[in-house]
Formats: structure tokens, C-alpha cells, sequence
């Protein structure tokens, strides 16, 4: 049964991006993918997004400012960052935007599934 909702995939870097596209569709997740936080913010509706799944580190503004905007702007939706490059402030900025976890890339798949189907069964 697919899980409900839409995940939005924000990462500048092609290959990351559509086959991070390919393990959630391959999860059930109707997926849309972004190639940057500006574009994301431009033309993402929120209203049906159960998740972002953001890099943190992108040309243009990160992944980080991208959810700090989004906040501002009202309700939005969880999201899960990934990172090439780990850090303390990494994780600490993102742990003060409410982000459900930080993943060093490259994602392990039945990670990002565990987060993904805990985020369902909150929902319920």
C-alpha cells in the first residue's frame, strides 16, 4: 500500500537527487524533486508534503536557510536533512529548525525508510 502524502527532494546534484527519487518511489512515496532551495520555495505547494528531504549544502541558499524561510512563512512540513559534509553546527542548526534527523551521505536506505514509516504511524 503506498504511504500517503508527497515527498519533496531538494538537492542540487543530479545523480543524489534522482536516485534518492528512486528509493522513496521504490518505498511508495509520490515523490517531486527540486533542484535548489530557491526552486523548491518558488514552486512547492506545501499543503500535501509529508517530508523534505533537503541537502544541506547547495548552490544559492542551503538547505538550512531554504527550511528557516519556509518556517517563517507558516506550518511546514518535517523535513530530513542529508549531508556530504557533517558537522556540529550541521547538526546543531538543524536540530534548532525541528529537523527529524541529519543523514551523512550517501542515505542508507532502511534509515531513511525508518524515519520515514515513523513519520506515518505519528500521523495515524
Amino acid at each position: 500500500m503506498p504511504n500517503p502524502g508527497v515527498v519533496s527532494i531538494v538537492d542540487d546534484d543530479r545523480s543524489l537527487r534522482n536516485a534518492t527519487r528512486s528509493l522513496l518511489r521504490s518505498l511508495g512515496w509520490e515523490v517531486r524533486v527540486y533542484e535548489s532551495g530557491e526552486a523548491f520555495l518558488d514552486a512547492d505547494t506545501v499543503v500535501d508534503v509529508a517530508c523534505i528531504v533537503s541537502d544541506v549544502q547547495m548552490g544559492g541558499i542551503t538547505g538550512l536557510e531554504m527550511y528557516e524561510i519556509l518556517l517563517r512563512r507558516g506550518p511546514a512540513p518535517p523535513i530530513i536533512f542529508i549531508t556530504a559534509f557533517p558537522s556540529v553546527a550541521t547538526f546543531s542548526q538543524a536540530q534548532k529548525l525541528g529537523a527529524i534527523c541529519v543523514f551523512n551521505k550517501p542515505i542508507d536506505p532502511a534509515k531513511i525508510q525508518q524515519r520515514l514509516d515513523e513519520l506515518v504511524s505519528d500521523d495515524d
